[in-house]
């Protein structure tokens, strides 16, 4: 008897320890469960997430069995305290990037959140791209003096606009092709950015961050939503609640991109850029080379602050 066909395919769901698997030439997901082999001895974190390419084979009744977790590239972690130790909780897998959205206003942008949440993705390995929505209430220009010197230190910006349709055509540009974390506060206009690229996507995204929103089990419903032209779009609500677990605050300035070139200038090798003499940081401060936003950010972060 010959061994069952092993099928590639993406998760695109998970669910209380069920996950569905898409394959390229498949139109539905097949729901599978992990092969018991794979959940054998202690288990340190998620085995398989949402965004994982897997290998699978299919049963008589039409369900799965994952066989293999194929290798990752990157993966957007929390670290969920437990009694028996620290378990990695894969909020996502693989993902090509991610896209936070503020408002321009109404809400007033939280710049020191989206410098967290920059921060995060810097520890994470995942490129991160800044949609700044609502434009149309304060116009383009004053909209750059609020996110426009973000491009310089490698976070593109989209100034868009949904009740306009500012922006649309690049954001989908932007997405098309990649698998995508979709995170930013509440009341910017996510759902509304994503029903202006493809109408029903937003409420599609919306349903499972309020799900999410819920408590109880919700922490393991997670889904990526497909994009016309290629390309998934994954909801990200947990982002808010991400720790920089794992990281010390000395380590923290390696993950300002203005800033990490910086250290090596330092006269002290132990120097905390924030009194001593011949620090580079705090010149570059003076200088208007770094902005004292920015460095706010860092010392907040550093402290273990929100």
């Amino acid at each position: 008897m010959s061994a069952p066909k092993l099928l590639t395919g993406l998760i695109i769901r998970a669910q209380s320890g069920f996950f569905f698997v898409l394959s390229q030439d498949a139109d539905r997901p097949v729901t599978c469960q992990l092969r018991g082999r794979l959940k054998q001895g202690r288990r340190e974190g998620d085995i398989a997430a949402v965004g994982d390419s897997v290998l699978y084979t299919l049963l008589t009744d039409g369900s799965g069995s994952i066989e293999e977790i194929l290798p990752r590239k990157a993966e957007i972690v929390r670290l969920d305290p437990r009694p028996q130790g620290e378990y990695r909780q894969i909020l996502l897998a693989n993902p090509d990037q991610a896209v936070f959205v503020f408002a321009c206003a109404h809400p007033e942008p939280k710049l020191r959140m989206l410098d967290r949440f920059l921060v995060i993705a810097e520890k994470q390995n995942v490129p991160a791209v800044i949609v700044a929505n609502k434009v149309d209430l304060i116009g383009q220009e004053k909209a750059q003096e609020k996110f426009g010197f973000y491009p310089e230190l490698g976070y593109p910006v989209i100034y868009t606009s949904a009740e306009k349709h500012i922006g649309i055509e690049e954001l989908h540009e932007t997405l098309t092709g990649k698998l995508s974390a979709l995170a930013g506060p509440s009341g910017v206009g996510k759902s509304s950015l994503m029903n202006a690229i493809q109408p029903g996507l937003g409420i599609a995204v919306g349903e499972v961050s309020n799900f999410m929103k819920k408590g109880t089990h919700t922490t393991n419903f997670r889904q990526l939503h497909p994009l016309v032209g290629g390309g998934w779009v994954a909801d990200a609500p947990g982002w808010k609640s991400l720790a920089l677990w794992d990281t010390e605050p000395e380590e923290i300035d390696a993950y300002f991109p203005e800033l990490a070139p910086l250290v090596e200038a330092c006269q002290f090798s132990d120097c905390s850029h924030t009194h001593e003499p011949g620090c580079a940081v705090l010149k570059a401060i003076k200088s208007g080379a770094v902005r004292q936003e920015r460095y706010e950010s860092y010392l907040r972060l550093k402290a273990g602050q929100e």
